[in-house]
């Protein structure tokens, strides 16, 4: 389950509803041709705007300008998307300029895989854990033993710091 890392977290929808009645306000008395010439905009932009037309993202903002109401006003959010924290680590690495030649692949790969151990880690699964390349050529009990020695230096270390013993 990929999801694209340039999507955005929500969208918004576009509510126009109220725009025409506000210009149309707005405008007053004045003639459509005076009131576009104020607002930046051609006249016939202004009348379809009135008539609830969606205008042009340039005639939107000055518009909204010549209104004094923020373009944000008429947004209203449509859905909210979930970005889970691994996914927005992986688009901030796919989008670094620095990283190139499959380095960012590489990357989300490892961590992706540090990610799946880690995140759903059990509580019952012990906080220390070790690796052993040479697992293989040792003799039999040798990691065990080590395994229990580690846990061991890792309780004490915990005591300690925990007492703020040196």
């Amino acid at each position: 389950m990929s999801q694209d890392p340039n999507s955005p977290t929500h969208t918004e929808n576009l509510d126009l509803s109220q725009f025409g009645t506000l210009l149309r306000a707005h405008r007053g008395s004045l003639s459509l041709r005076q009131a576009a010439a104020e607002a930046g905009v051609s006249f016939s932009t202004l009348g379809r705007a009135e008539a609830g037309a969606q205008p042009d993202l340039t005639s939107f903002t000055l518009l909204c300008a010549w209104l004094g109401i923020p373009p944000s006003q008429f947004f209203s959010p449509m859905a909210e998307k979930e970005v889970a924290p691994i996914d927005e680590a992986i688009a901030h690495l796919s989008a670094d300029p620095r990283l190139v030649g499959g380095a960012a692949e590489k990357i989300v790969e490892v961590l992706r895989g540090m990610y799946d151990n880690l995140a759903n880690a059990p509580a019952d699964r012990p906080v220390l854990a070790c690796h052993l390349r040479a697992a293989g050529i040792l003799r039999p009990g040798v990691p065990q033993r080590l395994s229990s020695l580690l846990t061991k230096m890792h309780a004490e270390l915990e005591t300690r710091y925990a007492t703020q013993q040196p």
